[in-house]
């Protein structure tokens, strides 16, 4: 990862901002920019140079990972000192910081811990990020992590189908996903896996429970695992015995509906095309209500990023960037299904990272 390169196209939206410096407290951004993987830091950075700060329970680790920017020990907050080194370097008159991972209480206390004359406007709110949009695009590097993180979700998914019977709890199912999933060398799961079974498969966020597994119905499973920092994410419905004629043609609208979605996906198309795209396949069965969720969302160093696969969303997909496609339908105390891949943003369209199958698979 080229840490220098990340930093130097930050200046640049720094300077274009007409900031002097910039105070980064949000890990995922801090990983990003620097390769610190540890849990307690700040990343001060201006036009000239670069300081991280953290404590001494990362002297070793920030010392191996760092090298794009200097490494400071502090033992009091690791941010309040990021702020003070700002304010003490000579041309950096004002600096921002990003409102939307910045709370009122340590804007408090970063303002008290500057100089009197500096407390009113040393810190000024970014009013658009500056490094999100940076992160949004993939590098090679980014991309083949990415990849690799899919495709063992794909791995457990196969495992998972061996496993899967009737009377089993929900939990059970998600401990094997999980459990498997470390072998594999998985960091964590990227979010608390979901496994909804049965009339529980109409909650879209359905987080494994006691319940048991039907003798007959759908079973939807939703998991996504971290390996170097990166997150997959993937869905798929599958069903307990013999599907009912609705059921199987209810499958087959959001497959329809899904892959409608990812033959949109393209650099230059707008967000909600690829949702409408979606969307309008559930609308024509008549599903339209059943969808209650927007399509898709980036992902990358943290589950969900920009951009949202929404209605409204008038953001364009860029060549670089990673995002899913999982519209699905909720029928309550009935069933639910719902089907995702993640998807690289390319000049030419889009390319699948979780090739696992998709047509309705019955156990």
């Amino acid at each position: 990862m080229d840490h220098f390169r990340r930093i130097g196209l930050l200046r640049r939206r720094l300077t274009k901002a007409g900031l002097h410096g910039l105070l980064v407290t949000h890990l995922p951004d801090l990983r990003y920019l620097s390769g610190f993987t540890g849990s307690s830091a700040a990343l001060a950075v201006t036009r000239r140079s670069a300081r991280l700060f953290t404590d001494g329970r990362y002297k070793t680790q920030a010392a191996a990972e760092v090298s794009a920017a200097q490494v400071e020990i502090v033992a009091s907050s690791p941010s309040v000192a990021a702020v003070q080194w700002l304010a003490a370097q000579p041309g950096v008159e004002f600096a921002g910081f990003d409102p939307t991972q910045t709370t009122v209480a340590n804007l408090a206390r970063y303002r008290a811990a500057l100089p009197a004359r500096l407390r009113r406007n040393f810190l000024s709110a970014l009013a658009a990020p500056l490094i999100m949009p940076l992160r949004q695009i993939k590098d090679e590097d980014e991309l083949a992590l990415m990849i690799e993180a899919a495709l063992t979700g794909c791995k457990l998914f196969e495992h998972i189908l061996g496993f899967i019977r009737p009377g089993l709890a929900e939990v059970e199912v998600a401990a094997e996903l999980e459990h498997q999933g470390r072998l594999l060398g998985a960091e964590g799961m990227s979010f608390e896996t979901i496994i909804a079974a049965g009339p529980r498969s109409a909650m879209p966020h359905g987080r494994a429970t006691a319940a048991k597994l039907p003798r007959c119905g759908f079973v939807t499973l939703d998991f996504g695992v971290i390996l170097n920092g990166y997150c997959s994410d993937m869905t798929r419905t599958v069903h307990l015995g013999k599907p009912k004629a609705n059921e199987r043609s209810a499958y087959e609208a959001v497959l329809e509906a899904q892959e409608a979605g990812v033959a949109a996906v393209g650099s230059g198309v707008s967000c909600a095309e690829v949702d409408e795209a979606a969307r309008s396949v559930l609308r024509r069965a008549g599903l339209a209500e059943a969808f209650s969720h927007s399509t898709g969302h980036g992902l990358g160093l943290e589950i969900h990023e920009p951009p949202r696969i929404g209605a409204q969303e008038t953001a364009r997909l860029l060549s670089g960037m990673v995002i899913t496609i999982e519209p699905g339908i909720y029928l309550a105390e009935r069933f639910g299904i719902r089907i995702e891949d993640m998807v690289a943003v390319t000049r030419n369209g889009g390319q699948v990272l979780t090739p696992a199958p998709k047509a309705l698979i019955e156990l």
